[in-house]
């Protein structure tokens, strides 16, 4: 039986809690619904943090961003919300999501939210 889409995030220790070094996470598998039309909505996710204690297990991860496939919501809410479940699992030094959503009605929408 295939993985199901989950809201859990896991975390792992940072084997290098000490360092400050950067975790670069990239998909371009991020999808969701529009709240208004009920179309799918498609973007690549970017997200750049510096740990501290914890760092994300990346299958849940995966997992985690699965779980916006069949729900209705705004770009920028969607990338807020990706950037305060992360923050809320890691406590990292710092966070950059950015979300870049392809061409809808003739606009792109890139959108960036940061921690601290």
């Amino acid at each position: 039986m295939p993985a199901l889409p989950s809201a859990e995030l896991a975390v792992l220790d940072n084997p290098q809690p000490l360092r400050h070094y950067e975790i670069r996470c990239e998909t371009p598998e991020l999808t969701c619904l529009c709240p208004r039309t009920g179309q799918p909505d498609f973007a690549d996710v970017e997200i750049v943090y510096v740990p501290a204690e914890k760092i994300v297990e990346l299958k849940s991860l995966k997992l985690y961003l699965w779980s916006y496939r069949d729900e209705g919501a705004f770009h920028e809410d969607v990338t807020n919300r990706i950037l305060d479940d992360l923050v809320s699992a890691l406590s990292p030094r710092s966070m950059t999501v950015t979300t870049r959503w392809n061409v809808r009605g003739g606009i792109t929408t890139t959108v960036t939210a940061r921690h601290p």
